[in-house]
């Protein structure tokens, strides 16, 4: 599905300042949700014709419409309840969902907004959905038995999505799952939730994200996950698992996270490249996408902009320099 060295973002760009005002004006009762909607559909439209100027060549609609990866999702199906304000990441604070009843997916959750941003571009749009394992994870269960149980039901809603999104034309369809290496006595059961989730879908390259964990104890055990590929930050460790790789092969398509998400410096394209051929010496060139680490939403517009623009370029070099 790719001639290789593909260029991408894993999901989430950041809210403009006045999109983050509505949201807020919205919460207040100060404005409907029909005119946030136009809003954020707005910033989609922004974002989407960005990447296409620039040259990114799978583009993602910049989750404008999104809170937090997990609540969002929490909030559209029914089971879920909101819990209190918990702390996610520095300042950042998320109402931690609670599954009070049995979890179903009485509508699609993302179908239309993946549908609207793939309208505005000729490039392949990714569809973008957060993982069974990291929605349990990151939420309170009050329902089922066991964390299993959980993981499980909410595997089969999200095939559910998958499954739509699939039918309405996605070739990308990425599954995140950033809690996976944060647990590895769990590990079995991420990779069966997953199992789940891409059962029976023909004709999708299925991706997964992680970030931030334990890498080092999750390989090669994550091999086992059932996806065509795994995207993993790279940058903010100073590429260190490809030392893995050097003793255990990468054997699926990766995506590589070539710019820390989580700094507010902008990486050299120099940098970049070289982080780029270090990853060539082991992986080979067609199986390999290149992206930042992580979602930038937590830089400002500027610095997401400058990143991808570093990124694109790079990867120009290489290819035109092999």
């Amino acid at each position: 599905m790719t001639d290789g060295l593909l260029t991408t973002s894993v999901g989430s760009l950041p809210k403009p300042p006045h999109i983050l005002a509505a949201r807020g004006d919205f919460a207040k009762g100060r404005i409907d949700r029909a005119e946030l909607k136009r809003l954020e559909r707005e910033a989609t439209a922004e974002w989407v014709r960005f990447q296409d100027e620039i040259g990114i060549d799978i583009i993602v609609d910049g989750e404008q419409y999104r809170g937090d990866m997990v609540a969002f999702f929490a909030e559209e199906l029914p089971g879920f309840t909101k819990g209190e304000l918990v702390r996610s990441y520095g300042n950042r604070y998320y109402r931690k969902p609670v599954a009070t009843g049995d979890i179903v997916r009485d509508h699609p959750v993302t179908l239309e907004w993946w549908q609207y941003a793939q309208s505005l571009t000729d490039k392949l749009v990714k569809g973008m959905l957060t993982g069974p394992y990291t929605i349990c994870d990151w939420s309170f269960n009050e329902a089922y038995d066991t964390r299993e149980d959980l993981v499980l039901a909410l595997a089969e809603v999200i095939h559910q999505e998958a499954v739509d999104l699939a039918a309405a034309g996605a070739k990308y369809i990425q599954i995140d799952e950033p809690a996976v290496s944060t647990r590895m006595d769990e590990l079995d059961l991420a990779i069966k939730a997953l199992g789940v989730v891409t059962e029976g879908l023909e004709g999708v390259h299925t991706i997964t994200h992680i970030c931030y964990g334990d890498f080092h104890n999750a390989y090669p055990k994550m091999l086992e996950l059932p996806v065509d590929q795994i995207d993993l930050e790279m940058a903010n460790s100073n590429y260190d698992l490809l030392e893995a790789f050097r003793q255990s092969p990468f054997t699926k398509f990766i995506g590589l996270g070539v710019a820390d998400s989580h700094s507010h410096r902008i990486e050299s394209v120099d940098e970049v490249e070289g982080g780029i051929r270090r990853a060539l010496e082991l992986i080979p060139a067609e199986r390999m996408f290149v992206d930042p680490d992580c979602g930038l939403k937590t830089r400002t517009v500027d610095e997401a902009k400058d990143k991808l623009r570093v990124i694109v370029e790079a990867t120009r070099r290489v290819k035109s320099q092999p």
